[in-house]
């Protein structure tokens, strides 16, 4: 297992998550408050200092936390699903012990389906047409979800990333 790192980005802090096969490192970005009205969180990135994201001069690779999970094949060459991101076949090992591993799985789908819930209700659609006669609009529903329920989920995750003090 990975000791916890924690770094900074671009004026970004930034949690290890991993390593693959070829030693490179996996860094989530911590959470950002976007266009005044949705979170930006589970961005997962590798640096060209692969050791030290600091120095960094470039973003080698973006991707969503939730791109690591699903139905793929495992690291045992079995096809199944993974559940959390120790069972993903592109970490060849992280920080996160075994319980970790599932309570981030877990607080990183509930952040997904709330962000989503919270688009729906800023917008009154799920974005696929605008031409409907009924909008599911909520406004402090919305509010309560960005500024209460997210954060103490994003928080919670940020606290199992980050180094002993």
């Amino acid at each position: 297992m990975l000791q916890k790192r924690k770094s900074n980005a671009f004026g970004k802090d930034v949690y290890l998550i991993g390593k693959d096969s070829n030693g490179i490192n996996y860094w989530l970005e911590s959470p950002s408050w976007d266009c005044e009205w949705y979170w930006g969180f589970g961005y997962v990135e590798t640096y060209t200092s692969n050791n030290n994201p600091s120095l960094s001069r470039d973003i080698n690779s973006h991707q969503h936390w939730d791109g690591f999970l699903g139905k793929e094949k495992t690291k045992n060459d079995q096809y199944g699903y993974a559940h959390h991101i120790n069972e993903s076949k592109e970490f060849e090992e992280t920080v996160l012990t075994e319980s970790e591993s599932w309570e981030i799985s877990d607080l990183m789908s509930r952040f997904y389906t709330m962000k989503t819930m919270a688009t729906i209700l800023h917008g009154g659609t799920a974005h696929l047409t605008s031409n409907t006669k009924h909008k599911t609009k909520n406004d402090e529903f919305m509010k309560w979800i960005n500024e209460t329920e997210l954060p103490k989920l994003m928080n919670r995750v940020i606290e199992i990333l980050s180094p002993l003090s």
